[in-house]
């Protein structure tokens, strides 16, 4: 995940020459039933439940049923289907920096969430203390962590360079696994953005946590479809912007004063 690299420190005035560890990114292209799909800018461990994911959240397949094989070789990745036809509309490549690649996003579209976990103030605050607990962060600063949780604690964690691809792999491995993720809840380390927000309605994921901020259009689109957004998660502080009602400890008034999106606003532009 990671390699020393040679480099000048400067401290002040000195300089030396140290090695320091830098955390690994590659691409990986992925062909589905014979046809280029995707070149995503990874971290080289978990491609194959990446890919999984990948293809969920991108509507690819409906289930791992569909999946007849995957083969992985180096940097690249074949996949094929039970149904040979479908495939993404067009080639999309996935940077490490944000992990998203939509232009258009019709919120009246997409599914709403199905779930009724409900957890308390406390076991957020714990599980994004626990969950973001990174050595190979530390180390490098420069990954990403995502961590799948239910109500008896985490179930897994995944560190990317793309917080998105840190997603697509959590959702992988739970299907994988055959995890209900309508039970589920995600900690991130990074923003909550809308994509986020796209791949979590798809997998029914009722939940999404961060330490940090998330974005207008994540709040309409978990609003809109009844996702559950919190951030800014540090000491004793976070800030819910929606679906309050998953929230056990704050006054049950509460979740009432937090609008829902208007029907016009729908359609958005991500």
């Amino acid at each position: 995940m990671y390699r020393e690299i040679d480099c000048i420190k400067g401290d002040g005035a000195s300089f030396e020459l140290e090695k320091h560890p830098v955390i690994e990114e590659m691409p990986l292209a992925v062909k589905v039933n014979g046809r280029q799909a995707l070149t995503a800018m990874i971290s080289p461990d978990m491609l194959r439940e990446f890919v999984i994911g990948f293809l969920y959240t991108e509507g690819i397949i409906k289930g791992i049923d569909e999946i007849e094989s995957i083969k992985i070789e180096d940097s690249n990745a074949s996949v094929l289907t039970t149904n040979p036809f479908k495939i993404l509309a067009s080639k999309k490549t996935v940077l490490s920096g944000c992990g998203g690649t939509m232009s258009y996003l019709d919120i009246a579209k997409l599914p709403e969430i199905r779930s009724s976990l409900t957890i308390d103030s406390q076991t957020i605050r714990n599980s994004v203390k626990e969950g973001l607990d990174s050595q190979l962060h530390v180390l490098t600063g420069g990954i990403h962590v995502v961590a799948l949780y239910n109500s008896d604690g985490r179930m897994y964690a995944v560190e990317d360079i793309g917080r998105h691809n840190a997603l697509d792999k959590i959702i992988g491995y739970a299907l994988e696994n055959n995890i209900d993720l309508s039970s589920t809840y995600i900690i991130c380390s990074g923003r909550i953005s809308s994509e986020m927000a796209r791949k979590c309605l798809i997998a029914n994921i009722p939940i999404v946590v961060s330490r940090g901020a998330t974005t207008t259009l994540t709040v309409d689109i978990a609003r809109s479809r009844g996702l559950t957004i919190v951030g800014f998660v540090r000491s004793k502080k976070m800030n819910i912007y929606s679906g309050g009602e998953r929230i056990t400890d704050i006054p049950p008034s509460m979740p009432e004063l937090l609008p829902e999106k208007e029907e016009e606003e729908e359609n958005e532009t991500a």
